[in-house]
């Protein structure tokens, strides 16, 4: 190592498509505010989005790039941004998080000789040779990152990365912010206020972007089978997909569960959130890489359930913290939801307990983070 490089912190460099919410973001910020810490450049390369204030907030650097292009010549002009970025700011690492961005840090990297990182987000499903070879990209690394045993697995069978590159890191939570004890009645009252619910009435939430495959039209299903009173609230859908709208729309209608089952488009106070939840549902129909819903929902307290695959089966404890049933399975959903609704406060009260336990020690940001320095720690001098 040269003496400017020994006379300054490491320069992480993480390359993202965009700056949205969503876990990976969530991820590539936490571990921006890690590297800051420990007195290191944090730099962040992508399309920018919502999540971009919070990013600088970190005291990171975000570089603008057409990140999350798919096309070719797009992909070969940003290899040659991203290597005369890591010439120009001395970067002692590259790590990408999606596999567009991903295919131009490989050529940077090898061009420019640092270390290349890769965190599979997801299983990055294929059903031909040519997708997955697009998603080989992602087994490349000299450290491959999978977010959960699931996706390890995955990445091993189907990639054949060996145990010698591969590190298993869950995703890490705020477990300040998502803490029942720091959400003060207030806010929890405000939110149930804006949100026009009946006082007394149980409520389950689905919390998740509308999307097919997160299970809203089987979280309706499940609620027309729920042979008691209570409110379904899907919350986060967003705006757009206005097909899918409808299509759920139509069925709540066909089930004459208009008042019962309510779509809420956007929600800024997730923690809020789930306190004014009975019972929080993730319905994903696929396999999810982790699914942060489960985990947020259990560090606030509240019973979950999840269906019984992917992640899910390592981020619920059946039985314990939570229910696992089958997916796409609506008369399983019902009966579960009835069975959280139905706890009485003694069994809420030690459900809450353990679940809370169990996320704070297992699925904490601070160990999300300690870990991923610790993979960079194998490649690069770090402190």
């Amino acid at each position: 190592m040269n003496r400017d490089r020994q006379d300054r912190g490491p320069v992480i460099l993480q390359v993202i498509p965009r700056l949205g919410v969503g876990g990976a973001e969530r991820a590539a910020i936490d571990v921006s505010r890690a590297i800051v810490a420990v007195g290191g450049r944090a730099l962040v390369a992508s399309e920018g989005g919502a999540l971009e204030p919070e990013l600088l907030r970190t005291k990171a650097t975000h570089i603008p790039m057409p990140a999350g292009s798919k096309s070719p010549f797009t992909i070969l002009r940003n290899a040659g941004r991203l290597a005369d970025l890591i010439r120009r700011e001395g970067v002692d690492l590259i790590h990408a998080r999606s596999r567009a961005p991903a295919a131009s840090a490989l050529k940077a990297a090898r061009r420019t000789g640092v270390p290349f990182v890769t965190t599979f987000h997801a299983a990055y499903n294929f059903s031909n040779r040519i997708k997955k070879s697009y998603n080989a990209v992602m087994a490349r690394g000299d450290r491959v990152i999978a977010i959960s045993d699931f996706i390890a697995d995955h990445v091993r069978e189907h990639y054949a990365v060996g145990d010698d590159r591969l590190r298993r890191i869950h995703r890490g939570i705020d477990m300040v912010g998502f803490d029942p004890a720091a959400v003060g009645s207030e806010r929890v009252a405000s939110l149930a206020a804006r949100w026009n619910l009946p006082d007394g009435v149980p409520v389950a939430m689905l919390p998740g972007r509308l999307s097919r495959w997160k299970g809203h039209g089987v979280m309706v299903e499940a609620m027309a089978r729920l042979e008691r009173d209570a409110i379904c609230l899907l919350v986060g859908v967003g705006w757009g997909r206005e097909g899918q709208r409808r299509e759920l729309e139509r069925a709540i209608a066909r089930r004459n569960l208009e008042g019962r089952v309510v779509m809420i488009e956007d929600v800024r106070d997730m923690p809020a959130a789930y306190r004014l939840a009975d019972v929080v549902v993730s319905a994903s129909v696929a396999p999810e890489g982790f699914g942060r819903v489960a985990v947020e929902a259990q560090a606030m307290g509240v019973p979950v359930v999840a269906t019984d695959h992917g992640g899910a089966r390592e981020t619920v404890d059946a039985g314990s913290t939570g229910w696992l049933v089958r997916p796409n399975d609506p008369s399983a959903l019902s009966r579960a939801v009835a069975e959280a609704l139905d706890l009485d406060e003694e069994a809420r009260v030690k459900l809450a307990a353990m679940a809370r336990a169990r996320a704070v020690g297992l699925f904490s940001r601070p160990a999300m983070c300690a870990a991923t320095l610790n993979v960079y720690r194998e490649l690069i001098d770090f402190p």
